[in-house]
């Protein structure tokens, strides 16, 4: 069973960061893909970001191009996620996820297998 905790959130002000963490617990992180997600109140759970299990390859939703940067270290079997120019529209719970096997840098939930328990983000206006 793999384990994904996420670490890093909390209030900021309207155009502050945030630096986000995701560990996984294990020994196979560096095989598989990995994302991030985020769910408002009342909201479907939407993508943010994904990459691949090198770093190589990341994809990003467009409404963070630009301001959101994913990044993994496998050696350490964590992945991050550098929020620059914060939103009051960016609150919401953050979750990262594993990627199913053969999947790579999917958008869509359906593409992730372990999840984990979210960490909030809330900004400021």
């Amino acid at each position: 069973q793999v384990q994904l905790v996420e670490s890093g959130g909390g209030l900021v002000q309207a155009g502050g960061s945030l630096r986000l963490s995701c560990t996984a617990s294990g020994r196979t992180f560096s095989i598989y893909a990995m994302g991030w997600f985020r769910q408002a109140p009342g909201e479907e759970r939407e993508f943010v970001a994904s990459i691949n299990s090198s770093g190589g390859t990341t994809v990003y939703a467009e409404f963070v191009k630009g301001r959101f940067t994913i990044s993994r270290d496998n050696a350490k079997n964590t992945m991050f996620l550098q929020m620059n120019s914060l939103k009051p529209e960016d609150t919401a719970l953050y979750y990262c996820a594993r990627a199913r096997q053969g999947y790579s840098t999917s958008t869509r939930t359906s593409g992730y297998e372990y999840w984990g328990q979210g960490t909030q983000v809330t900004v400021s206006s």
